[in-house]
């Protein structure tokens, strides 16, 4: 299994809520030497475009930063254009500039030595009933991914679900429905970006639903976090759900998948630096003690199906 561990850019600045700022601004050079301080990182997540004001200098700065790129992530939510949604907006002009955002984040990443582009599209979606037409907007959706999937084959585009945020239900909302968008578009470098977190608000199994997008062929990405399963808090990963963090790497190693895990993980408390570098730390533990219980162990335990015994074991193992 050969993972490589990235961090948000985005997540390494400025934190707050309508409450408190619990981290100061930081430019991008600032927030890139701080992801550099974490020792155990591979590379890095920029967003696009808000990173790219000034696309040639953001280029440059990147490429000189000496960091590996993991993904390019798309946000096509949080301009006021996208109000009334993103792909999915009933004016055809914001769609087609929804579209073209993917092009060009696509043709970015191409440029940047990347070979995918993450978007969660959260601004898709309804907060009432009878306030949209849901078959017209997932033929929307549809059509804008298409398009923008077909644009060059050379880039995959990862899709990330999520419940609810900035909608109170969102079109793409669970694992469920982005493998039948996959399967509707029908396109070799269109798949899926888990992120635990939201596994986990969509009341899912995040091993189990791992395994669904890695038998369709379509797991290109994975985010980690954790919560309470109420609402989207970007915790440490395995900080509430351990079970839930030791059985996904245990079924990342049973079907050999190999990629990119990103730590969508928000800093409110302590350093930025010491929580990224632990956040990493514990997925990799977590992994080792699938190593240390044994994979054939493991698999024994949800041969026999005997929850008692697998948790006396399970629990032995951690002393």
């Amino acid at each position: 299994m050969a993972i490589k561990h990235a961090l948000m850019v985005g997540m390494m600045g400025r934190v707050a809520d309508r409450f408190h700022e619990y981290q100061e601004a930081h430019d991008l050079v600032q927030r890139l030497e701080l992801a550099k301080q974490v020792s155990n990182a591979d590379g890095i997540e920029i967003v696009y475009p808000s990173e790219f004001a000034h696309m040639p200098e953001t280029i440059r700065i990147l490429q000189n930063s000496g960091l590996c790129i993991s993904a390019v992530n798309l946000n096509v939510k949080g301009e006021k254009r996208w109000q009334q949604g993103s792909f999915t907006n009933a004016n055809p002009a914001i769609r087609r500039q929804a579209v073209q955002e993917l092009k060009t984040a696509m043709d970015l990443a191409a440029e940047l030595n990347v070979n995918m582009v993450s978007c969660c599209p959260l601004i898709d979606g309804h907060n009432y009933s009878f306030e949209v037409d849901y078959l017209q907007q997932w033929q929307w959706l549809q059509e804008g991914i298409a398009e923008g999937g077909r644009h060059r084959s050379d880039v995959r585009v990862s899709l990330e679900y999520k419940l609810n945020e900035s909608r109170n239900a969102n079109l793409l909302s669970d694992m469920g429905r982005a493998l039948y968008l996959m399967q509707c578009l029908g396109l070799p470098n269109v798949g899926v970006t888990m992120d635990v977190g939201h596994a986990l608000i969509a009341k899912e199994t995040p091993a189990e639903a791992l395994s669904l997008a890695i038998l369709a062929g379509k797991l290109f990405y994975v985010h980690f976090n954790d919560n309470g399963r109420e609402w989207d808090w970007d915790m440490i990963p395995g900080s509430v759900n351990f079970w839930d963090l030791l059985e996904v790497m245990f079924y990342l190693r049973r079907t050999g998948w190999d990629g990119w895990f990103s730590y969508d993980v928000l800093v409110r408390d302590g350093s930025m630096v010491e929580t990224m570098q632990t956040s990493i730390e514990i997925v990799k533990s977590a992994d080792q003690l699938v190593d240390k219980i044994g994979m054939a162990c493991l698999e024994g335990f949800v041969k026999e199906a005997n929850p008692a015994r697998a948790y006396k074991h399970l629990f032995r193992s951690l002393l």
